[in-house]
């Protein structure tokens, strides 16, 4: 059985700051709110900082975990309030129909494979210059970079993740999006919120590891519930021991509805506390 937990994090103390500058440090603190017999299991996490003072840690995973652990060390953990939120998950999946709509939040790695890359590494001239056919060569997986390449690279994936991005009633293009590029000639209801380039250690020392991230906010129409259950669970693209991945829904807002005439305040949050609003 899938839960979704939602945790606070204090931006102040040590190992928050160690958190939030290597995820490679959140993916050991999510693997250890696990018990033992679900060490073989691959969670999903991003960390989410529309507040800069009030991150968020939001984990997908399997088995019920314990988060005391971070809470005791790099939350509030004698503040009031609810601290770890822990919901079953399984609520959620039984609203995903054909045509049904939600807003979505998703952190990805957005890359391509290139047999020649632009600007080679070290490591990669070595491997080009043993095979010098690039049509027998194994691509390069490289990341995205330009927002305009980001959100295409989504729009192209959509239709197997399960769902269709409406088209846009209000919002301009993308800056840099061509028509003449992308199967979606209008406008659609997604934006890119942040774009951000993690260079950490993995494991704490050896060579550095970098990846692109980028976190798309929008609407979704749900065209098939089998392949959109797959990717929520399974998650979507690569890099997802490190913070990429998941994609969560929410209630999505009628058309027009302002913030003040929703029915929650926290209408476009992606939190577990919001799945008991998923019904009809």
């Amino acid at each position: 059985m899938p839960y979704l937990s939602r945790i606070r994090i204090n931006p102040l103390r040590a190992e928050s700051r160690r958190y939030l500058a290597s995820p490679h440090a959140v993916h050991g603190a999510v693997m250890g709110g696990l018990p033992g017999a679900a060490s073989d299991e691959r969670p999903l996490w991003r960390l989410d900082s529309d507040d800069p003072h009030r991150p968020h840690l939001v984990v997908l995973t399997r088995a019920r975990p314990d988060w005391s652990h971070i809470v005791e060390r790099a939350g509030w953990p004698d503040a009031d309030g609810e601290h770890a939120l822990v919901r079953d998950y399984a609520p959620l999946l039984t609203h995903l129909t054909p045509g049904r709509e939600f807003s979505f939040r998703l952190t990805a790695n957005p890359v391509q494979n290139s047999p020649t890359p632009t600007s080679p590494t070290p490591t990669q001239r070595k491997r080009m210059s043993a095979t010098e056919n690039p049509a027998r060569r194994r691509g390069f997986r490289m990341a995205h970079r330009t927002a305009s390449a980001q959100l295409l690279w989504f729009l192209q994936r959509t239709d197997r993740w399960g769902f269709t991005v409406p088209e846009s009633r209000t919002d301009p293009p993308a800056p840099g999006l061509n028509p003449e590029d992308t199967p979606h000639p209008a406008p659609r209801e997604v934006r890119i919120t942040a774009r951000h380039r993690r260079t950490f250690a993995k494991n704490g020392r050896g060579p550095q590891l970098t990846i692109h991230t980028v976190t798309f906010e929008g609407r979704l129409h749900i065209t098939d519930p089998d392949a959109l259950t797959h990717h929520l669970l399974n998650g979507i693209g690569p890099a997802k021991a490190y913070g990429c991945g998941l994609l969560t829904l929410a209630p999505s807002k009628p058309a027009g509805q302002s913030a003040e005439g929703s029915s929650s305040p926290a209408a476009t949050e992606h939190g577990p506390e919001r799945f008991a609003d998923h019904g009809d």
